[in-house]
């Protein structure tokens, strides 16, 4: 394999630690990232969810899972955007790297806190609250602290690019095309080799998280649940409206009047305890 120059200093040639973790070591995150959720949905498709607690407590869930879930969606974006699309085309299309450089550490950071923000405070939520604090496997525990391991070394590449300025590692000449290069099975080991030690932390700990990812509660990220688009209606009432139609077919039947139902032979009153059928398409086709 070719060298790469870092900088202006002098050729880099890639270590057996370095072909290790940056050629061999994501292609065992992706195989065992494929197994891992096809193993799953094999043997453990009733334990793919999330362990809902919201019935447990439910204020502080309200602030911290949108703050974090909608922050992990910027980030994943802006993650996308710097890998995946080269340095070449957002100057093609007049985007210069002052501008672009910029915009990534505004949204990035705005994205980093959120998401950040949101996984502290379900941690604390979850810490503090009892019995959201029973439920907690050791398995949860785990995924929690790799989890946030990840955000906070993202956090902490993006805020080290403010303070170095101009001056700042470019990760679009390193990272990116080493991610891009993964996909055609020519991994640029190079090109990874040169980046800081921040980027080298932060890349680990993501591939750790998806490696543990298909045996924890984020397994359900991989879940799109289109059935609840085809699915029927499901129409509820009330004891009380039930009790109340009850009572005005009682009066009615008092005063002498018989109600439909009442009249026909064979039927039970509507006047009784508890739920009371409801009319649908498919009841009343099925009744006829």
């Amino acid at each position: 394999m070719l060298p790469r120059e870092a900088g202006d200093g002098p050729a880099v040639d890639p270590s057996t630690l370095d072909i290790v973790l940056w050629g061999v070591l994501p292609y065992v995150m992706v195989v065992v990232l494929v197994g891992g959720l096809i193993w799953r949905y094999k043997y453990d498709q009733f334990g793919w969810t999330t362990r809902s607690s919201q019935l447990y407590e439910s204020r502080l869930l309200r602030i911290a899972s949108p703050l974090f879930h909608f922050g992990l969606l910027a980030v994943i974006a802006g993650h996308f955007f710097g890998l995946v699309i080269p340095m070449a085309w957002t100057q093609a299309v007049g985007m210069s790297q002052e501008f672009y450089h910029f915009n990534a550490l505004l949204v990035g950071g705005i994205a980093g806190v959120g998401t950040l923000g949101g996984i502290l405070l379900l941690i604390y939520r979850r810490r503090t609250t009892g019995p959201v604090f029973m439920a907690t496997t050791r398995n949860d525990k785990s995924m929690y602290v790799v989890l946030t391991a990840a955000i906070v070394f993202g956090l902490w590449t993006t805020l080290a690019s403010v303070f170095e300025g101009e001056h700042g590692h470019n990760y679009r000449e390193t990272v990116a095309p080493w991610f891009r290069s993964l996909f055609i099975f020519q991994p640029d080991i190079t090109a990874m080799a040169v980046a800081p030690f921040s980027f080298h932390l932060h890349t680990l700990v993501g591939m750790a998280l998806f490696v543990i990812w298909p045996f924890t509660r984020l397994v359900h990220a991989f879940t799109a649940p289109l059935h609840y688009l085809f699915r029927p209606y499901i129409v509820y009432r009330s004891r009380d409206h039930d009790r109340n139609r009850g009572r005005a077919a009682g009066s009615a039947a008092g005063r002498g009047a018989a109600t439909p139902a009442a009249a026909a032979p064979g039927n039970r009153t509507t006047a009784r305890r508890g739920w009371s059928a409801v009319g649908t398409p498919d009841r009343d086709t099925h009744n006829r």
